[in-house]
C-alpha cells in the first residue's frame, strides 16, 4: 500500500470516527472531491478540537490557534503546523496531531483554498476562546457560528466552485453551516452548561428562541441546496441537512438525539438507497 493510500485510508477511519453526519456524504464523493472535502473536514476538525478541549487553558488554546492560522498562510510547511502542538501532545486527539497528513490529503490545485479557510477558522476560534465564548446577543451568535460553521460554507463552495465550477450563493452557504451549528448548539446545551458553564444562547433567550434561529438558518441551507444542479454536490449536500431537520425534530420530540436506526432511514430515503 502507497503511503498516499494509506493517508487516504487513514482519512476516511478518523472520519468515520468523528463524524457519522460527515463520514457518509464524504465516503459517497467521486475521486478528488472525496479527498478534498475531507482534507477540509479533517483540518477544520483538528483545530475544533483544540477550541473545544476540556484542559487546556483558553490562552493555550488562542495561542495554538493563531500559530497555526499564521502557519496556514504562508507557502505550507508541515514541520512548522505540528511545532506549535508539541508542547500539548499529551493532550491533543489524533485528528489534531495528524493535521499535516489532512492539509496535503485534497488535491494540490485546491489545497490553498483549505488552508485559506481554516486559517481564517482558527483565529476566529482563538478569539472567541479569549472571550470565554461569552455570547450574549444574537450579533454575537452569529459571529461566533460564522467561524466555526459558516466558514465551513464557504470552504465547500470553493470546493465545489474547483470541481466543477458550480457557483453556490456565498450567503446561503453560511447560512447552510449557521444552520447545522444551531442544531448541535441545541443538541449539546447541556453537556456544554455542564463544561464549565459555557452557554452559547443569547441573554435571555428560551428554547424557543434558538429553536427559530436554527429553523431561519436551515431554510437558507434548504434554498441553498434546491438551487445545487451539480448531482456530487446536490448528494453530499442534502445529507447533513436532511439529518439537521430530523435531530431538530427528534429533540422537539422530546428525545436527545436522532436514533442509529433513523439515521440510516432518512439516509436510505435521501439517496434512494434500499
Amino acid at each position: 500500500m502507497s503511503k498516499s493510500t494509506k493517508r487516504n485510508q487513514d482519512a476516511m477511519d478518523i472520519l468515520r470516527a468523528t463524524s457519522r453526519t460527515f463520514f457518509i456524504p464524504i465516503s459517497r464523493l467521486p475521486s478528488g472531491l472525496k479527498e478534498a472535502v475531507a482534507s477540509a473536514y479533517l483540518c477544520m476538525r483538528a483545530i475544533d478540537e483544540i477550541e473545544d478541549h476540556p484542559e487546556l487553558p483558553a490562552e493555550a488554546k488562542a495561542s495554538l490557534l493563531r500559530s497555526i492560522s499564521e502557519v496556514l498562510q504562508q507557502p505550507f510547511q508541515e514541520d512548522a503546523l505540528l511545532a506549535p502542538m508539541k508542547p500539548y501532545q499529551s493532550l491533543l486527539p489524533e485528528v489534531t496531531l495528524r493535521m499535516g497528513e489532512w492539509s496535503r490529503l485534497a488535491p494540490e490545485s485546491v489545497q490553498v483554498a483549505v488552508y485559506s479557510r481554516t486559517a481564517t477558522m482558527a483565529e476566529g476560534m482563538a478569539g472567541w476562546a479569549l472571550k470565554g465564548w461569552n455570547v450574549q446577543t444574537e450579533e454575537d451568535l452569529d459571529d461566533y457560528t460564522f467561524y466555526v460553521a459558516g466558514l465551513v460554507g464557504l470552504l465547500l463552495n470553493d470546493l465545489w466552485k474547483w470541481y466543477d465550477g458550480t457557483d453556490a450563493d456565498e450567503e446561503l452557504a453560511v447560512g447552510y453551516g449557521r444552520g447545522l451549528q444551531a442544531v448541535n448548539i441545541i443538541r449539546n446545551r447541556d453537556e456544554d452548561l455542564a463544561r464549565g458553564k459555557v452557554d452559547y444562547y443569547p441573554n435571555g433567550w428560551e428554547a424557543e428562541d434558538m429553536f427559530a434561529y436554527a429553523r431561519r438558518n436551515l431554510a437558507m441551507a434548504d434554498e441553498y441546496t434546491n438551487r445545487i444542479q451539480s448531482k456530487p454536490v446536490l448528494d453530499f449536500c442534502k445529507i447533513p441537512l436532511t439529518l439537521a431537520h430530523g435531530t431538530l425534530r427528534a429533540i422537539e420530540a422530546g428525545e436527545t438525539k436522532l436514533s442509529r436506526f433513523a439515521v440510516k432511514e432518512l439516509v436510505r430515503k435521501v439517496t434512494g438507497q434500499g
